[in-house]
């Protein structure tokens, strides 16, 4: 059996390379992303990096760099960023024989017994999805996940700071083809922080303790990583020391819990418009959930204000057990708002409300349950019950087909008058590739 080995690979400063897609005029231009509501920054290019431009800044801070550096902020445009992946992840299959798509940019490639050149056959994959589709790249290569990952780093600052790491590895970083004391030359310029897994509060746990650098994580004994943290931090010194833990994942683990919340473009006081929302996001988890072949015997709502205005603060949630498991679009809105209208007061400025699906389990486990529709037994009502599943089935095909939205709940609204609770994107870019009207014109 051959030995295990991973490449990781992860398109640089992703949502602003979509952007650069089709939007030359963005290339060696300063350019951020913007969240939810344009509140802050979620993607930058590496001119506003270059600028300070912190992940996650407020876009009240830094858009003063709009006159003063030609800054351009967008608002996020998820529905293209999910059809470049596509794109991407497709071209990026052919460089081993399993794949496991491990975010909207970034995919592992199980390298494990493919012939020849490898680092060559990389810069070849990379090169063609820079040509195919339009997004740079880095490649990480190495014999475990965890040791992948922090490779794609480490081609990524090779690239983009000369001198930070062996010109050699920018792009394309290989550490198989490392000797032990080159690797560990690497680890120790490499701070604790950038591996994966280890979270800022982590980070300084370890450095408290002199783990400043990966080579210092790598020397850890196992069993301290165990006693001190956890197995899976355990699991992490043991990646990095070369024995591999993580196996890919051929398909996804389905979630356990599936949330859809969003904060208000304006403050929403009406109990009608909130039901439009909780609507809504009930619609969407539930098509989340048939996407898993899932069911939900539980359903959280929640309704908050605003901790950063100057108003009455109110923030309230509750769970709405079901009867039985569903996936039902219409059993689960009809709990959520339920739940919503006990806990909604009035008089208060409502900024954001969620749905949570809770207790998520298989619909191909049946629940046994004595009959207490057996009054109701080929009844109109029964047929109708058994006929949801097939109904909810051409719901999602004629939505996934003709755009979210097409066919809804009456309680999400009609979608004619404008609403406050919808997301503030006033800087969102056509979805080139997904709506015949926003598609781009060549003229001769």
């Amino acid at each position: 059996m051959p030995a295990p080995l991973f490449a990781l690979v992860d398109g640089n400063n992703f949502y602003v390379s979509c952007e650069r897609v089709f939007r030359h005029s963005l290339k060696n231009t300063p350019c951020v992303v913007l969240s939810n509501n344009d509140g802050c920054a979620i993607a930058r290019s590496n001119e506003a990096k270059d600028l300070g431009i912190k992940m996650g800044a407020p876009w009240f801070q830094i858009r003063h760099l709009q006159e003063s550096t030609g800054l351009v902020a967008l608002s996020a445009n998820f529905e293209l960023y999910g059809e470049i992946s596509a794109r991407m992840m497709s071209v990026v299959a052919a460089l081993g024989h399993r794949q496991e798509i491990y975010s909207i940019d970034e995919s592992f490639i199980d390298l494990s017994g493919v012939p020849g050149d490898l680092t060559k056959r990389a810069c070849d994959i990379r090169a063609r999805v820079n040509q195919w589709v339009g997004i740079p790249t880095c490649i990480g290569i190495a014999p475990t996940k965890t040791l992948a990952k922090l490779a794609n780093h480490i081609a990524k600052q090779a690239e983009r700071k000369p001198g930070s790491y062996p010109a050699e590895l920018a792009q394309v970083a290989d550490l198989s083809r490392l000797s032990e004391a080159e690797l560990d030359a690497l680890l120790a310029a490499t701070s604790v922080g950038e591996v994966w897994g280890v979270g800022r509060r982590i980070a300084e746990q370890l450095k408290a303790q002199s783990v400043g650098t990966v080579l210092d994580l790598k020397r850890m004994s196992p069993a301290a990583a165990r006693a001190g943290w956890s197995v899976i931090f355990e699991r992490t010194v043991r990646e990095l020391q070369g024995e591999s833990c993580v196996d890919m994942e051929d398909v996804a683990p389905s979630k356990q819990e599936i949330a859809c919340t969003r904060s208000f473009g304006s403050a929403v006081r009406d109990l009608d418009e909130l039901t439009e929302a909780v609507s809504e996001f009930s619609a969407r988890a539930a098509q989340k959930l048939r996407g898993q072949a899932g069911v939900t015997s539980q359903i959280l709502v929640f309704i908050r204000t605003s901790p950063f205005r100057q108003t009455p603060q109110y923030s309230r949630s509750l769970v709405v057990p079901l009867r039985r498991p569903t996936a039902d679009t219409a059993a689960i809105t009809s709990a959520a708002v339920m739940g919503l209208r006990a806990i909604f007061k009035p008089e208060f400025d409502y900024a954001k409300a969620g749905v949570m699906l809770l207790d998520i389990s298989s619909s191909k486990v049946e629940q046994l349950e004595l009959d207490l529709d057996a009054a109701d037994h080929g009844s109109a009502t029964a047929r109708s019950r058994e006929a949801r599943p097939h109904l909810m089935a051409a719901l999602d095909s004629v939505n996934e087909r003709y755009g979210r939205g097409t066919l809804k709940l009456a309680s999400a609204g009609a979608g004619v008058v404008p609403r406050n609770w919808t997301m503030k994107q006033e800087l969102r870019t056509p979805a080139y590739t997904t709506r015949w009207e926003d598609m781009p014109v060549v003229r001769a």
